[in-house]
Protein backbone atom coordinates (compact mmCIF):
# COMPACT_ATOMS: atom_id res chain seq x y z
CA UNK A 1 0.00 0.00 0.00
CA UNK A 2 1.46 3.31 -0.59
CA UNK A 3 2.10 6.12 1.78
CA UNK A 4 -0.36 8.04 3.27
CA UNK A 5 -0.27 10.78 5.47
CA UNK A 6 -3.30 11.43 7.96
CA UNK A 7 -4.47 15.52 7.63
CA UNK A 8 -4.40 16.78 11.30
CA UNK A 9 -7.44 18.45 11.91
CA UNK A 10 -8.53 19.17 15.69
CA UNK A 11 -12.13 19.85 14.25
CA UNK A 12 -12.21 16.02 12.91
CA UNK A 13 -12.68 12.87 14.47
CA UNK A 14 -9.80 10.12 13.97
CA UNK A 15 -12.43 8.33 11.97
CA UNK A 16 -13.54 10.99 10.10
CA UNK A 17 -9.62 12.05 8.97
CA UNK A 18 -9.02 8.34 8.12
CA UNK A 19 -11.92 8.29 5.81
CA UNK A 20 -10.68 11.72 4.42
CA UNK A 21 -7.47 10.32 3.94
CA UNK A 22 -8.23 7.42 2.26
CA UNK A 23 -11.07 8.83 0.42
CA UNK A 24 -9.00 11.67 -0.92
CA UNK A 25 -6.15 8.97 -1.81
CA UNK A 26 -8.79 7.37 -4.30
CA UNK A 27 -10.33 10.83 -6.03
CA UNK A 28 -6.67 11.79 -6.81
CA UNK A 29 -5.61 8.57 -8.36
CA UNK A 30 -2.77 7.64 -5.50
CA UNK A 31 -4.67 4.20 -4.53
CA UNK A 32 -5.84 2.60 -7.58
CA UNK A 33 -8.68 0.21 -8.04
CA UNK A 34 -7.72 -3.25 -6.31
CA UNK A 35 -5.01 -1.86 -4.22
CA UNK A 36 -5.09 -3.56 -1.14
CA UNK A 37 -5.81 -0.82 1.74
CA UNK A 38 -4.15 -2.95 5.15
CA UNK A 39 -5.96 -2.21 8.77
CA UNK A 40 -2.51 -3.56 10.87
CA UNK A 41 -0.40 -1.72 8.49
CA UNK A 42 -2.71 1.61 9.14
CA UNK A 43 -2.81 1.14 12.77
CA UNK A 44 0.55 0.20 12.83
CA UNK A 45 1.70 3.28 11.06
CA UNK A 46 -0.53 5.72 12.84
CA UNK A 47 -0.36 4.11 16.26
CA UNK A 48 -3.78 4.27 16.71
CA UNK A 49 -6.38 1.34 17.70
CA UNK A 50 -8.07 -0.73 14.99
CA UNK A 51 -11.93 0.43 16.07
CA UNK A 52 -11.23 4.05 13.99
CA UNK A 53 -9.93 2.20 10.94
CA UNK A 54 -12.67 -0.11 10.98
CA UNK A 55 -15.67 2.76 11.80
CA UNK A 56 -13.48 4.54 8.22
CA UNK A 57 -14.08 1.25 6.09
CA UNK A 58 -17.72 1.14 6.92
CA UNK A 59 -18.37 4.61 5.81
CA UNK A 60 -16.23 4.52 2.75
CA UNK A 61 -17.66 1.46 1.34
CA UNK A 62 -21.15 2.86 1.99
CA UNK A 63 -20.46 5.65 -0.13
CA UNK A 64 -18.81 3.31 -2.89
CA UNK A 65 -14.85 4.28 -2.30
CA UNK A 66 -14.16 0.87 -0.84
CA UNK A 67 -14.82 -2.99 -0.91
CA UNK A 68 -14.66 -4.81 2.34
CA UNK A 69 -13.61 -8.82 1.43
CA UNK A 70 -13.52 -11.21 4.51
CA UNK A 71 -10.31 -12.33 5.34
CA UNK A 72 -8.93 -10.13 2.44
CA UNK A 73 -9.68 -6.84 4.12
CA UNK A 74 -10.55 -3.51 2.19
CA UNK A 75 -10.01 -3.07 -1.74
CA UNK A 76 -10.57 -0.23 -3.55
CA UNK A 77 -14.11 -0.54 -5.51
CA UNK A 78 -13.68 -0.18 -9.36
CA UNK A 79 -16.35 0.83 -11.55
CA UNK A 80 -17.91 -1.22 -14.90
CA UNK A 81 -19.71 0.44 -17.59
CA UNK A 82 -22.77 -0.40 -16.07
CA UNK A 83 -21.92 2.04 -12.86
CA UNK A 84 -20.65 4.51 -15.01
CA UNK A 85 -24.72 4.37 -17.14
CA UNK A 86 -25.78 3.94 -13.73
CA UNK A 87 -24.26 7.36 -12.58
CA UNK A 88 -25.06 9.09 -15.59
CA UNK A 89 -28.23 8.29 -15.37
CA UNK A 90 -28.89 9.62 -12.06
CA UNK A 91 -27.04 12.58 -12.79
CA UNK A 92 -29.22 13.56 -15.51
CA UNK A 93 -32.13 13.40 -13.55
CA UNK A 94 -30.92 14.78 -10.59
CA UNK A 95 -29.13 17.91 -11.75
CA UNK A 96 -32.29 18.43 -14.43
CA UNK A 97 -34.47 18.70 -11.72
CA UNK A 98 -32.35 20.85 -10.00
CA UNK A 99 -31.76 23.50 -13.14
CA UNK A 100 -35.48 23.54 -13.71
CA UNK A 101 -35.93 24.70 -9.83
CA UNK A 102 -32.72 27.17 -10.15
CA UNK A 103 -34.33 28.84 -12.71
CA UNK A 104 -36.30 30.74 -10.21
CA UNK A 105 -33.88 31.62 -7.88
CA UNK A 106 -30.61 31.84 -9.71
CA UNK A 107 -30.00 35.53 -8.70
CA UNK A 108 -28.06 37.98 -11.21
CA UNK A 109 -24.69 37.10 -9.26
CA UNK A 110 -24.95 34.01 -9.33
CA UNK A 111 -25.39 33.62 -13.53
CA UNK A 112 -21.85 36.36 -13.62
CA UNK A 113 -20.13 33.86 -11.28
CA UNK A 114 -21.25 30.63 -13.54
CA UNK A 115 -19.69 32.86 -16.99
CA UNK A 116 -16.72 33.59 -15.25
CA UNK A 117 -16.10 29.94 -14.15
CA UNK A 118 -16.83 29.01 -17.71
CA UNK A 119 -14.18 31.55 -18.76
CA UNK A 120 -11.79 30.00 -16.43
CA UNK A 121 -12.35 26.45 -17.76
CA UNK A 122 -11.66 27.55 -21.30
CA UNK A 123 -8.25 28.90 -19.95
CA UNK A 124 -7.38 25.65 -17.57
CA UNK A 125 -7.96 24.10 -20.86
CA UNK A 126 -5.58 25.63 -23.40
CA UNK A 127 -3.36 25.03 -20.28
CA UNK A 128 -4.29 21.24 -20.25
CA UNK A 129 -4.66 21.68 -16.58
CA UNK A 130 -6.87 18.12 -16.27
CA UNK A 131 -7.62 18.73 -12.43
CA UNK A 132 -8.42 22.58 -12.78
CA UNK A 133 -10.67 21.39 -15.19
CA UNK A 134 -12.54 19.04 -13.57
CA UNK A 135 -12.66 21.51 -10.01
CA UNK A 136 -14.10 24.19 -12.53
CA UNK A 137 -16.53 21.79 -14.29
CA UNK A 138 -18.16 20.54 -10.74
CA UNK A 139 -18.05 24.39 -9.31
CA UNK A 140 -20.11 25.37 -12.49
CA UNK A 141 -22.82 23.08 -11.63
CA UNK A 142 -22.74 23.45 -8.27
CA UNK A 143 -23.73 27.55 -8.14
CA UNK A 144 -27.26 26.22 -9.84
CA UNK A 145 -27.59 22.58 -7.61
CA UNK A 146 -27.09 24.80 -4.62
CA UNK A 147 -29.27 27.63 -5.88
CA UNK A 148 -32.62 25.04 -6.18
CA UNK A 149 -32.74 25.41 -2.56
CA UNK A 150 -32.74 21.42 -2.07
CA UNK A 151 -29.54 20.69 0.44
CA UNK A 152 -30.60 16.67 0.75
CA UNK A 153 -30.31 16.65 -3.28
CA UNK A 154 -27.33 18.74 -3.49
CA UNK A 155 -25.46 16.36 -1.07
CA UNK A 156 -26.41 13.29 -2.76
CA UNK A 157 -25.22 15.06 -6.34
CA UNK A 158 -21.83 15.76 -4.50
CA UNK A 159 -21.32 12.10 -3.28
CA UNK A 160 -21.70 10.97 -7.03
CA UNK A 161 -19.29 13.34 -8.31
CA UNK A 162 -16.86 12.84 -5.57
CA UNK A 163 -16.98 8.80 -6.09
CA UNK A 164 -16.41 9.17 -9.72
CA UNK A 165 -14.37 12.06 -9.60
CA UNK A 166 -11.03 9.56 -10.34
CA UNK A 167 -12.86 8.58 -14.04
CA UNK A 168 -14.08 11.69 -15.06
CA UNK A 169 -10.74 13.36 -15.79
CA UNK A 170 -10.70 11.24 -18.73
CA UNK A 171 -13.45 14.10 -19.94
CA UNK A 172 -11.07 16.93 -19.47
CA UNK A 173 -8.76 16.20 -21.56
CA UNK A 174 -8.15 17.99 -24.47
CA UNK A 175 -10.30 17.36 -27.59
CA UNK A 176 -13.66 17.06 -24.95
CA UNK A 177 -13.69 19.77 -23.09
CA UNK A 178 -14.76 21.75 -25.64
CA UNK A 179 -17.87 19.81 -26.15
CA UNK A 180 -18.96 20.57 -22.29
CA UNK A 181 -17.46 24.33 -22.54
CA UNK A 182 -20.38 25.05 -25.38
CA UNK A 183 -23.02 23.66 -23.54
CA UNK A 184 -22.33 25.52 -20.40
CA UNK A 185 -23.03 28.51 -22.41
CA UNK A 186 -26.23 27.24 -23.25
CA UNK A 187 -27.03 26.50 -19.98
CA UNK A 188 -26.30 29.92 -18.94
CA UNK A 189 -28.64 31.64 -22.00
CA UNK A 190 -31.53 29.32 -20.77
CA UNK A 191 -31.15 30.35 -16.77
CA UNK A 192 -31.42 34.10 -17.92
CA UNK A 193 -34.06 33.45 -20.71
CA UNK A 194 -36.13 31.93 -17.31
CA UNK A 195 -36.57 29.12 -19.19
CA UNK A 196 -36.96 25.53 -16.87
CA UNK A 197 -37.43 22.96 -20.03
CA UNK A 198 -34.72 24.38 -21.76
CA UNK A 199 -32.21 24.51 -18.86
CA UNK A 200 -33.33 20.84 -17.98
CA UNK A 201 -33.36 19.89 -21.00
CA UNK A 202 -29.65 21.29 -21.54
CA UNK A 203 -28.38 20.37 -18.71
CA UNK A 204 -29.31 16.28 -19.38
CA UNK A 205 -27.84 16.96 -22.34
CA UNK A 206 -24.59 17.58 -20.81
CA UNK A 207 -24.45 14.76 -18.51
CA UNK A 208 -25.35 12.52 -21.67
CA UNK A 209 -22.56 14.03 -23.45
CA UNK A 210 -20.57 12.90 -20.53
CA UNK A 211 -21.53 9.52 -20.12
CA UNK A 212 -21.09 9.10 -24.04
CA UNK A 213 -17.24 10.42 -23.88
CA UNK A 214 -16.53 8.03 -20.45
CA UNK A 215 -17.97 5.05 -21.51
CA UNK A 216 -16.04 5.06 -24.88
CA UNK A 217 -13.13 5.30 -23.56
CA UNK A 218 -13.60 2.89 -20.93
CA UNK A 219 -14.53 0.47 -23.74
CA UNK A 220 -10.79 0.73 -24.87
CA UNK A 221 -9.07 -0.53 -21.71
Amino acid sequence: MKKLKIRIDNHMTLRERIVETIRNAIVNGQLVPGTRIAEPELADKFGISRTPIREAFRQLESEGFITVVPRKGAIVASLSQRDVADFYDLKMVLEGYAARCAVKTLKESDLTKMEAVNRQIEAASEKKDLRRLLDLHNEFHDIFLRACGNEKLHAIVQNLVMQFRRFRLILAMPGRIEGSIRQHWEIIDAFRKRDPELAEELVRKNAAYGKKLLLRELAKV
